[in-house]
């Protein structure tokens, strides 16, 4: 194979549309690695088989890979909100059976797309109440409980031949900073992530996981360089948790890794990463010829070996197995999910109709703009719900004028102006419902508590279900 080819074969960017253009389709011909797929390709399930469709009638085996973790952060249901709750909820519910099943139904529904790797799951733990981006993307704090999960929702996803992405090795949860931004150091040592961060990838390993991705993030005993850059971190992946799989880095042109993306992309492929994943910011035909030539370069002035760039080659177009398309889809599973992962604290029982005050804040770059809110499913199961204006807390009150207040939030602990809010509301005496979309934090007094360990569609509605039920 040319070197020309081999270098194309590593790459994994994003593009425009719902259809794919002529660059990109004599790019695949010509041996690009693989694709992966955002909201802005998306319009339908339908649409996403035929664009798969289209790259296949180019080249058989190449990469379609998408962001569909469930949950919070979804691809094929960019326009509305989740059919599955996310891995919080899972963990809330904690039936690893229940885990293992809703991820077939996500694996079937993506192969039925032509989907033939996923990003997710996310193995990171939440490991601090002010990591802006992980949440409820997590199982939970604890590695044990983590690791199963991770583990059931490796099984159930590639039983259906789509394959996993565990992520984002070692570990992001300890991490203050969004890494799309600005560049985490996480505050740990190596013995504190073999014996934390790294029991749910590990137990990603052993359950088959055919793929994981690194995350941006500097561990100082390893050096200055992210794991993404980071010879000592694709080891300790390879040597010490046995994995012999696809490594994928997270976006390159995420803010972390900052500088020159072509030299990212060589680093990343020194370290001994297979996969490039470049997807947040479409590069053109030009600027994917541009990364071709640079790593082709690498390997002319011995900065990266011909021999590791063969093997990262091969790992890549391991990916590339069309699915099996077969029954596993369960469009109700979700919803039933979520009624489980639910949990309610104090007295939930309402007089009437409520007041819903949904305190929207801006969600983190991975989750996107997914619609979000509970005043629209409460006004469809409760005749009479009015919705409020956010605005001060005198001001709800008057609006309220006596009818209990639905407050809803997404980690208010994280927003002082939404955390202020909410606690003058509870001062001033209203009767409150706080509903928590993300990872729950302290309790503020509220009068009851509803915990959804998601933001999804089904999540929301199964709290709507909950408040209408006490009436």
């Amino acid at each position: 194979m040319s070197l020309h080819r081999l270098a194309s074969a590593v790459l994994l960017p994003g593009f425009h549309g719902t259809t794919a253009p002529d660059w990109l389709l004599e790019r695949v011909a010509d041996g690009l690695g693989g694709v992966v797929l955002f909201g802005r390709n998306v319009e339908s399930d339908e649409q996403v088989a035929a664009l798969s469709a289209q790259l296949r009638g180019v080249r058989p085996d190449v990469v379609i890979g998408i962001d569909e973790e469930g949950g919070d952060v979804t691809r094929l249901d960019y326009g509305r909100g989740s059919e599955v709750p996310g891995n919080h909820a899972l963990g809330a519910a904690d039936d690893p059976g229940l885990t293992r099943a809703v991820a077939t139904s996500i694996g079937a529904r993506l192969a039925a797309c032509g989907v033939s790797l996923n990003l997710a799951p996310s193995a990171d733990l939440v490991l601090t109440l002010e990591d802006p981006v992980i949440g409820v993307r997590s199982f939970g704090s604890d590695p044990a409980h983590a690791g199963r999960h991770v583990a059931a929702y490796v099984e159930g996803l590639q039983a259906t031949g789509v394959a996993a992405c565990a992520k984002h090795f070692p570990g992001h949860g300890a991490s203050t900073v969004d890494s799309h931004e600005a560049l985490p150091v996480l505050p740990r040592t190596v013995e504190e992530l073999r014996a934390v961060e790294f029991v749910p990838f590990h137990a990603a390993v052993l359950a088959g996981a055919r793929s994981i991705m690194t995350g941006h993030l500097v561990v100082p005993e390893w050096g200055p360089e992210p794991a993404t850059l980071n010879e000592v971190a694709v080891r300790a992946l390879r040597d010490e948790l046995g994995f012999t799989g696809a490594v994928i880095t997270d976006g390159l042109d995420m803010k972390a890794v900052g500088g020159d993306l072509a030299a990212g992309s060589v680093k990343a492929l020194a370290a001994g990463v297979d996969a490039l994943c470049l997807g947040g910011e479409p590069l053109d035909d030009a600027g994917l010829e541009w990364l071709v030539e640079s790593i082709v370069a690498a390997v002319g002035d011995g900065r990266l070996s011909r021999e590791r760039l063969e093997e990262a080659a091969r790992r890549t177009a391991a990916l590339g197995t069309p699915p099996r398309v077969g029954e596993g889809r369960d469009v109700a599973l979700g919803q039933e999910a979520a009624r489980r992962a639910l949990e309610v604290r104090g007295a939930l029982r309402l007089s009437g109709p409520p007041v819903v005050l949904d305190l929207p804040v801006e969600a983190s770059i991975a989750v996107g703009e997914v619609p979000w809110g509970l005043a629209p499913y409460l006004v469809e199961l409760v005749p009479g719900t009015a919705v409020a204006p956010v605005a001060s807390a005198d001001e709800v009150a008057a609006f309220a004028a006596g009818r209990t207040v639905v407050v809803v939030t997404r980690e208010v602990h994280r927003f002082p102006w939404a955390r202020d809010l909410l606690t003058s509301l509870v001062n001033i005496g209203l009767d409150l419902v706080h509903v928590e979309t993300g990872v729950p934090g302290p309790d503020l007094g509220t009068a009851a508590r509803v915990d959804t360990h998601g933001g999804s569609r089904v999540c929301l509605r199964a709290a709507a279900e909950r408040i209408a039920a006490s009436i």
